[in-house]
């Protein structure tokens, strides 16, 4: 905090923490009603909502979830398709923005122009769709991995990042005898962690975020990701028939469905909520770096 503040300064930060307090809370509200309500008895959450009531409470609703397995599957295959597509996109990524972060790169230019074109122009839902037909990748984890593993603005990122490296750096390993393969693994990626950790949770979040490709190009039940499977439990109202098996009637059918809603966006929340804490660190520093240097 500043030790000398004006009038003005002290209206601004009263208003800011003011806006950021509201935000807090309209993001933490809808988030502690589900955490609850996954834990609620069907009926007392359909009848009179949360509880704070612990005999009210239960856990009927993560049993159903796991004992169905398809939402286990889903989790499994989502947490491949991630992990595989972040390892590959951010491979990519690096290996692209390198060179083109490099004044001494024939065609520099003419490269960035061609991809910053494909941010703004592409070939469509349908010609993509046929690529991947010809490709024989439909139906399989390449139609998700592959088509989307080049991000450009990734690329700008990193590239923008490089740049800020000194060049010098680069010039005193030359001379010690270092090769250009050798910088760029031993001495240049070991400096770029913050970088490689914003890419690392950008595309992995999209990726676990995403449905729209597997539901294009997959129709094998046991490869499509934990988004189908929610999609059809909160979207399309149609929970798994291992989750309401044993329901009597339509009002316990419908009690079952709701909790079960709410356990599922629970646990398909988890592995962001748990992979954020061990990127925290570098992200504000990845961030911040590629913006100010690009």
């Amino acid at each position: 905090m500043f030790k000398h503040q004006t009038r003005a300064d002290k209206v601004i930060l009263t208003t800011n923490g003011i806006i950021l307090a509201f935000i807090v809370f309209a993001i933490l509200i809808p988030l502690i009603y589900v955490i609850m309500a996954s834990f609620t008895n069907p009926a007392t959450l359909l009848n009179s909502g949360i509880t704070l009531n612990p005999s009210k409470w239960t856990l009927q609703g993560y049993s159903r979830v796991f004992k169905d397995g398809s939402l286990l599957i889903g989790f499994r295959n989502s947490l491949f398709y991630s992990t595989a597509f972040s390892i590959i996109s951010v491979t990519i990524t690096l290996f692209a923005a390198y060179p083109l972060s490099r004044k001494d790169f024939v065609g520099r230019k003419l490269m960035m122009t061609l991809f910053i074109i494909t941010m703004f122009f592409g070939g469509g839902l349908i010609p993509t769709y046929l690529l991947v037909k010809n490709l024989n990748m439909l139906d399989t984890i390449w139609a998700i991995l592959l088509p989307g593993a080049v991000n450009v603005w990734n690329i700008i990122l990193a590239r923008a990042y490089f740049q800020g490296i000194p060049n010098e750096l680069r010039e005193a390993a030359i001379v010690d005898g270092t090769s250009e393969i050798q910088f760029f693994f031993k001495i240049l990626l070991p400096l770029s962690k913050p970088i490689i950790a914003v890419l690392v949770l950008y595309q992995f979040v999209a990726q676990w975020n995403s449905y729209f490709d597997a539901m294009i190009y997959l129709k094998s039940e046991n490869l499509q990701p934990l988004q189908i499977v929610l999609r059809s439990i909160l979207v399309q109202m149609q929970p798994r028939p291992g989750m309401i098996q044993d329901a009597q009637n339509t009002a316990q059918l419908q009690q079952i469905a709701e909790m079960v809603k709410y356990s599922s966006i629970v646990i398909s929340s988890l592995p962001l909520i748990i992979i954020y804490p061990f990127f925290q660190k570098y992200f504000e520093k990845g961030v911040m770096v590629g913006s100010i240097k690009g």
